[in-house]
């Protein structure tokens, strides 16, 4: 065996004194001189119209410095991983409980909540849809321009009739995953800076480069004139990719000049956050007497709720990944990332895929059960292995472990007799 620096060694994380001894810093441990407190006022209903809002009462608030509305940004009022559809600040759509309608900077925190006790909205209710099914309905309010179907992805390999004719047992089941929260320990916070026409904002984020866009964009300003530092993160998950507080925080520091914080609290987090898509799954597999698969057909539902964030990527994972570690010729998977007016869905660990491992996994031992065969058989037979092609016909030329992988496991766990 070679000698590696890492691998095979135990080796103390670079940042691992720091965080067992509290010093670490993060986010929320920063201060400057003259910092502001700011609080987010959301909307408390899933689908609207926003008639008016009034800021008059709130502003007369002591302490209060700023408050800001969507006539407020200066540049773009939109951001999004992949699709620009969620707006910093609602200007007229309510899409989701918890949309951001105005920002509240002020000297204290308990000014700013002050502040935002004293917001009126008058919001003109709609109907709301909360599953893909309601959404996809002919009678559904539409929630985006282009529809409530964000993206549809197809995976087509051989010919699923043919399976379907040849097959011997036929295993059809609809599941439904539900919708995870990340919850990190540390929540969603950002503090901005402005310094003359450019701006820094510190973040609990796992992608600077990308809120260093999307502030840019939000402010007007060329990318030169914006920094984002990657603070210590406490969790993500996934969670953090999105942006949160980077441009509300950017915002009130480039209209007071003074530097501004912004922390979640663990109820904001939970509602304004995004969450794992839900996913219905209809799923079919058809195999021969032996167990050996012959093909899958996989109708694939997730809710991305009011705005794409990863959606398309997302259920791009799902369809590619619909067959699971194994070997099938006929392939047949259509997955969808259906607008709801639910919280958001985006990127968590896994990304797509947990969803609908639940499903194929669940097949396979139902298929097992059906043959007389047990969980291990029926998997073996089916594994696939150099020389095969994936759901995507993709050939697979070097080593594919995962059937010495579990034979291993299976070694273990019989000499331990667990």
């Amino acid at each position: 065996m070679p000698e590696y620096h890492i691998v095979g060694k135990s080796k103390q994380r670079l940042e691992g004194f720091e965080k067992v001894t509290g010093e670490l810093r993060f986010t929320d441990d920063l201060k400057f001189p003259g910092m502001l407190n700011a609080k987010v006022f959301r909307s408390t209903v899933p689908h609207g119209s926003v008639v008016q809002i009034e800021t008059g009462e709130a502003l007369q608030v002591p302490g209060v410095v700023a408050i800001l509305t969507a006539r407020d940004i200066p540049g773009r009022n939109g951001v999004g991983i992949i699709v620009k559809d969620e707006p910093v600040l609602i200007e007229n759509r309510i899409r989701r409980i918890g949309d951001p309608l105005a920002l509240v900077a002020a000297h204290s925190q308990a000014a700013a909540d002050s502040a935002i006790s004293k917001i009126r909205s008058e919001i003109k209710e709609l109907a709301a849809v909360f599953t893909p099914k309601d959404a996809l309905a002919e009678s559904a309010p539409q929630l985006h321009e282009k529809g409530n179907m964000l993206f549809h992805r197809k995976i087509r390999k051989g010919n699923i009739e043919e399976a379907l004719a040849k097959a011997d047992v036929v295993i059809e089941n609809t599941y439904e995953t539900p919708f995870v929260e990340h919850a990190a320990m540390e929540p969603e916070a950002s503090i901005a800076c402005r310094d003359n026409d450019s701006i820094t904002v510190w973040a609990s984020t796992q992608n600077p480069h990308f809120d260093r866009g999307e502030v840019a964009t939000v402010l007007g300003l060329d990318q030169n004139r914006v920094r984002i530092v990657q603070q210590a993160t406490g969790g993500g998950f996934g969670g953090k990719l999105d942006i949160s507080t980077q441009c509300h925080a950017a915002l009130l520091a480039w209209y007071t000049r003074y530097p501004v914080k912004l922390v979640y609290t663990r109820e904001e987090s939970f509602i304004a956050s995004g969450k794992r898509h839900p996913y219905v799954i209809n799923y079919l597999t058809a195999a021969d007497r032996k167990g050996k698969l012959l093909g899958i057909k996989a109708e694939i539902f997730a809710d991305t709720g009011a705005y794409a964030s990863y959606g398309p990527g997302v259920v791009t994972r799902a369809a590619v990944h619909a067959t699971g570690p194994y070997h099938v010729p006929h392939v047949h998977v259509d997955a969808y990332a259906v607008y709801t007016n639910n919280p958001y869905c985006g990127a968590m660990r896994g990304f797509g895929v947990p969803q609908v491992g639940f499903a194929h996994e669940t097949q396979m031992d139902i298929l097992g059960e059906k043959l007389g065969l047990g969980p291990w058989e029926i998997r073996s037979m089916n594994f696939l292995s150099p020389g095969m092609t994936t759901a995507t016909s993709q050939m697979l030329e070097q080593s594919v472990g995962m059937g010495e992988t579990l034979e291993r496991v299976k070694q273990r766990v019989t000499d331990k007799k667990c």
